[in-house]
């Protein structure tokens, strides 16, 4: 569930994205299925036999934990901020509205961490500690973004933003952060590059579907999001109609680049077609 240790690196800059990590039930199975789909490659031990980092082109993309049954949380896609204080953190996310699920629990020697979801619902995680190295997580190029699908994109940056105090000017905040506001969205950068989106649309917090609920949407990118759900499909899972704000929010979603997908536990997460780098 957490990220594994390294030297600092970007991707560690305090209040940004950090690490993505699935909770599973069956770590081989979600293995052989994230494998045919993504195209990763799979190495444990760094936590225990029950955690793998995935793989791409030998760069960590995100970790599979075994632990959704021990700890009681869904079989789910989390996106984990980097923090200072994990406690602190979660001190500021209940004092905003928020609610801590699990923890903060420690994972000697690495760091600590905890499961937690805003005011509309959305889960994220927090992390205390030391990151992969080579984790890179931003628009274009690299293989994972991140967006959070939410009622108001402005309000929600009240919340992350006083949580992870992006934009208060302490110590907290000097790691290259800069939040901007474009239509209606919210984008969050470290040293220029876009890391993260907040955007405005229809939810639904009591929805019995999971894809129209507030929630951070965790993307891989790959060279033919066809070919890949295609391949979700014969490996158990299955493809999401509507795009990623599931249908009702217009042609905005639909625009053949994206393909949301259920894995055979019911984990969602969505494929989007990988640019090339110009260098």
């Amino acid at each position: 569930m957490v990220p594994v240790s390294g030297p600092t690196t970007t991707g560690e800059a305090v209040g940004a994205p950090c690490w993505l990590s699935l909770s599973a039930r069956d770590l081989d199975a979600a293995e052989r299925f994230y494998g045919a789909v993504l195209g990763w490659t799979f190495r444990r031990g760094g936590l225990g036999e029950d955690y793998a980092v995935g793989e791409l082109g030998g760069v960590p993309v995100a970790g599979i934990a075994s632990v959704a049954a021990e700890l009681a949380v869904p079989v789910a896609w989390t996106a984990f901020f980097s923090v200072v204080d994990a406690d602190d953190t979660a001190a500021r996310i209940r004092e905003r509205g928020g609610t801590i699920g699990v923890g903060p629990v420690a994972y000697p020697p690495r760091g600590r961490a905890a499961l937690a979801t805003d005011r509309e619902g959305a889960a994220f995680g927090i992390w205390e500690g030391r990151t992969e190295s080579r984790w890179h997580i931003g628009e274009h190029t690299a293989p994972a973004w991140l967006e959070l699908h939410t009622r108001d994109a402005f309000e929600a940056a009240v919340f992350y933003g006083g949580v992870f105090r992006w934009t208060d000017g302490t110590d907290e905040a000097a790691g290259g952060l800069e939040v901007s506001y474009e239509q209606d969205k919210v984008v969050l950068r470290h040293d220029g590059d876009a890391v993260a989106r907040l955007n405005s649309g229809p939810v639904e917090s009591g929805s019995p579907r999971p894809q129209l609920r507030p929630r951070w949407i965790v993307c891989f990118r790959v060279p033919d999001p066809e070919a890949a759900a295609a391949a979700a499909v014969a490996h158990g899972g299955s493809v999401v109609p509507g795009g990623a704000w599931a249908g009702v929010r217009g042609h905005d979603d639909a625009d053949g680049r994206r393909v949301v997908v259920r894995d055979p536990d019911g984990a969602l997460f969505t494929l989007e077609a990988m640019e090339e780098r110009k260098d």
